[in-house]
C-alpha cells in the first residue's frame, strides 16, 4: 500500500522520502496513493493539520489524521513511516502520572513492543520494561552501524547497576534523564553516582538531563538552581521551555533558555565539577 504521510511541521526526526509531504498535495505527478495519514506531534499544530487534510482529501483518497497530539494511541512502530530511519520506539507507555505530560492519558499502561532497528531510541520508559526486553534492546542495538542513544529519556529512580553497564558496553553517545519537578532531583543526584560508579564520567557528556522551565510558578531563581543541581549531580543540562496548547512560550523566558543553552555558562558549571572529580580521582 502507497501511504502519503503528510506533517504540519518538519522536524530533524520527520522522513524525508518520496511519499513524505510539508504543505498541500503537489502539482506535479504523484505516484500511485491508496491513502493519506496526516501526522501531528503537537496539539497547536491541530489547526494547520485540519487544513491540510481538507486540502489532501481532494485527491479523493482516504485521508486519516493521527500522532500524538491527536490523543489516539500509537501502535506498532514501523521504521521510516511516521519518524526518519534511525528512530525506534521498542515499548509505549508509562505508569507515571506528571501533570505536564500526556504519555499516559493516550498510550495508557506500559507496554513492550517487538523490537526494530534502530539507533536512537524513543520510548516513553525504557527502563520500566522487563529486564528480558531492556537487554534484547541493547542486543539490537550492537547490530547497528551508529552508536546508540537514548533520546527518549531514562527515569533515574529505575536506573540500576546493570543498566549502567549496558550503556558503558555499547557505548552510548547519551543518555538523557528529567529533572521536572521537586522529587526528581535525590533520584537523579543517586543515578549520577551510580553512572561515574559504572565508569561513565562527566566528561564523557553521554550523561545529559531534560530540565523543565517557565511553568506556571516557576522563577529564573528556581530555573537556575535547577539546572545548576544537575551539572552537579554529573549531567549535562538541556533546559526545556514549557510550551501551553497553544504553543505560545513566554519571550522572557526564551531569552532565559538560550542564555543556558548556548552560552558558555553551562561550559563552565561543568568545568568546575569535572576538575572537582578529578581531584577525587587522584586522591587529592
Amino acid at each position: 500500500m502507497h501511504i502519503a504521510r503528510v506533517f504540519p511541521r518538519k522536524t530533524i526526526a520527520t522522513p524525508c522520502d518520496d511519499l513524505s509531504f510539508f504543505g498541500e498535495p503537489p502539482r506535479l505527478f504523484l505516484k500511485d496513493i491508496d491513502e493519506v495519514h496526516i501526522s501531528v506531534t503537537y496539539t497547536y499544530d491541530i489547526p494547520k493539520a485540519e487544513k491540510l487534510a481538507y486540502q489532501w482529501e481532494t485527491l479523493g483518497v482516504p485521508v486519516k489524521m493521527g500522532g500524538p497530539a491527536t490523543g489516539h494511541p500509537g501502535g506498532e512502530f514501523i521504521p521510516g513511516l511516521y519518524i526518519k530511519k534511525g528512530y525506534t520506539i521498542t515499548s509505549r507507555g508509562c505508569a507515571n502520572n506528571c501533570w505536564f505530560c500526556s504519555v499516559p492519558k493516550r498510550e495508557g499502561p506500559l507496554r513492550e513492543l517487538p523490537i526494530r532497528d534502530g539507533w536512537d531510541v524513543l520510548d516513553d520508559n525504557l527502563l520500566a520494561c522487563s529486564e528480558n526486553h531492556i537487554r534484547a534492546v541493547f542486543d539490537m542495538l550492537k547490530k547497528q552501524t551508529h552508536k546508540p542513544k537514548f533520546t527518549g529519556g531514562f527515569e533515574a529512580k529505575l536506573l540500576r547497576p546493570w543498566h549502567v553497564d549496558l550503556l558503558r558496553e555499547s557505548k552510548a553517545q547519551r543518555v538523557y534523564f528529567a529533572y521536572d519537578t521537586p522529587d526528581d532531583l535525590e533520584p537523579l543526584v543517586e543515578a549520577g553516582k551510580k553512572m561515574r560508579g559504572g565508569g561513565i564520567t562527566r566528561r564523557s557528556h553521554v550523561a545529559s538531563c531534560y530540565i523543565l522551565i517557565g511553568y506556571e510558578g516557576d522563577t529564573f531563581s528556581a530555573a537556575e538552581k535547577r539546572i545548576k543541581q544537575t551539572v552537579e549531580a554529573g549531567f549535562y543540562p538541556f533546559a526545556m521551555l514549557y510550551r501551553d496548547a497553544t504553543g505560545k512560550t513566554n519571550k522572557e523566558w526564551g531569552r532565559f533558555q538560550r542564555e543556558w543553552v548556548r552560552s558558555k555558562i553551562v561550559g563552565a558549571e561543568m568545568k568546575k565539577m569535572e576538575e572537582t572529580d578529578r581531584r577525587i580521582e587522584g586522591g587529592q
